[in-house]
């Protein structure tokens, strides 16, 4: 059938000129809009990638499926950090070139096409509904997908997006809410799409921000954990990155993992389409997983400027608190319109991305992938800013 046409509002073009305008402010732009790391890759992951240069999985072909060391990583992984033993419940895992390829590319690893529905959050990341329309299926929005009363009886749905925590807006769902949808999905025969690249970065603060500064590493529940499953990863998958957890985006790391039989179908698929990890990056890769105490630290590196953020954005007269999750704040656009919101702060030099982007106008994301110096460069001129309106 060939990829479809897609649809979406999500163009980054489409904020050059509030770049433009924010970069003639004193002192020049600081850009809180896209969710890209800018802190050190882990000294492991980086002797790793350097010493895996010239190996044997360098010069030659490496395997679709991961080499056995990285294979056990992953394994211990979600063992250690997922409360998840994964051949235990039936499932399998394979590396895929980052996340955003593993989404875009779901509804078609899944033979979805036309008639096929597949069920999303309202306000979310836009590559579900892209990845939906690029297959050919259609794409049924809810405003929450625990609310399983709310998809269960549309016809054809043939898969479910959840997404916690829950980019843009750092919602996460509980055990309860996983184990509602896994049921639901089951009973019309929909596999459950799990996307849980931020699940380490889950943040335990009160809504009115006063929290500790330094936190234990900690993880959202998972959809594959035996109280959320039952026991059985059937009609499940879970997709996680180390973009986020080890400041990994350009190495493209991620995995999915689940329901051995559906696995397997992609891994098949994934070695014939030539989506495999580079043999290196395997290699490092291997290294982040197994590097907790660098992740640790990044966990509380952004859970300080997380409430720094939050606290200026307060100043500034933003309705904005600590996300249960995530690296982003998500707020109503003091005007009502993002593109007005996004104008005014252009004129202070700090750019946020359009609540557009994730499905709703009225909101603004800022994200807190930059360094402790633009988090406190920003929260000064949203207080300056804040302090000459008064």
């Amino acid at each position: 059938m060939g990829f479809h046409d897609f649809s979406s509002p999500y163009d980054w073009s489409r904020i050059a000129q509030y770049k433009d305008r924010a970069r003639e402010f004193a002192g020049g732009m600081i850009d809180l809009s896209i969710g890209s790391p800018v802190d050190d890759v882990p000294e492991a992951v980086r002797v790793a990638l350097a010493d895996a240069a010239s190996a044997a999985n360098g010069y030659g072909y490496p395997a679709t499926v991961g080499t056995a060391e990285l294979r056990a990583a992953l394994h211990e992984w979600f063992r250690d950090c997922r409360d998840v033993e994964l051949a235990q419940i039936g499932a399998d895992v394979v590396p895929t070139v980052g996340s955003k390829e593993a989404v875009a590319m779901m509804a078609s690893l899944l033979h979805l096409g036309a008639g096929d529905v597949v069920v999303q959050p309202r306000v979310s990341y836009p590559t579900y509904e892209i990845g939906t329309q690029v297959a050919g299926a259609t794409v049924h929005k809810v405003d929450d997908v625990a609310d399983v009363a709310s998809w269960k009886d549309v016809p054809g749905v043939k898969a479910v997006w959840v997404n916690s925590p829950n980019n843009p807006t750092g919602a996460t769902l509980d055990a309860e809410q996983l184990r509602r949808i896994v049921e639901a999905a089951r009973a019309i025969d929909a596999v459950v799409l799990s996307d849980e690249c931020y699940a380490m970065m889950a943040w335990n603060d009160d809504n009115d921000g006063e929290g500790m500064l330094e936190q234990d590493l900690e993880g959202s529940p998972c959809m594959l954990r035996a109280d959320v499953c039952d026991g059985d990863a059937r009609g499940i998958l879970v997709l996680y990155s180390l973009s986020k957890q080890s400041n990994m985006a350009g190495y493209r790391t991620a995995c999915i993992a689940g329901d051995a039989a559906i696995v397997h179908d992609m891994t098949n698929l994934r070695k014939q389409l030539g989506l495999i990890v580079p043999g290196p990056v395997q290699a490092a890769m291997t290294a982040g997983l197994r590097s907790t105490d660098a992740v640790r630290l990044q966990h509380n590196r952004y859970h300080a400027r997380l409430k720094a953020l939050v606290e200026g954005l307060r100043a500034y007269g933003y309705n904005a608190s600590m996300p249960q999750g995530a690296l982003y704040v998500w707020v109503k656009a003091k005007s009502g319109d993002c593109w007005q919101d996004m104008e005014d702060l252009a004129s202070i030099g700090v750019i946020a991305s359009p609540g557009e982007f994730y499905g709703d106008g009225s909101h603004l994301r800022f994200s807190s992938t930059v360094s402790d110096e633009d988090i406190a460069a920003a929260v000064g001129r949203l207080r300056a800013a804040a302090a000459v309106g008064e």
